[in-house]
């Protein structure tokens, strides 16, 4: 294989990963507008978006990771006097 070779298939494989990579931020894009969409429609339908970003946000973390987040803050709204 002649070092013009080894450069076409160097050459080629990484169009392939550009390539490839572009396809998946167009899907990434395409994802996150349909993510826009359902809250779009929850929003319409009355639901606190803000409220559904925090949920979902919660159920993405492991339950002692959340417990141990609440607990924390319990102490500090205590030690605010919010409770």
């Amino acid at each position: 294989m002649s070092q013009q070779d080894a450069y076409e298939v160097t050459a080629d494989e990484l169009r392939q990963f550009v390539e490839r990579i572009e396809h998946l931020e167009q899907e990434k894009k395409d994802i996150a507008e349909q993510i826009k969409e359902v809250y779009a429609e929850a929003k319409g339908r009355g639901y606190d978006t803000k409220a559904l970003r925090s949920i979902i946000s919660m159920r993405k973390k492991d339950k002692d990771q959340l417990a141990e987040e609440e607990a924390v803050l319990e102490i500090y709204k205590q030690a605010l006097g919010m409770q």
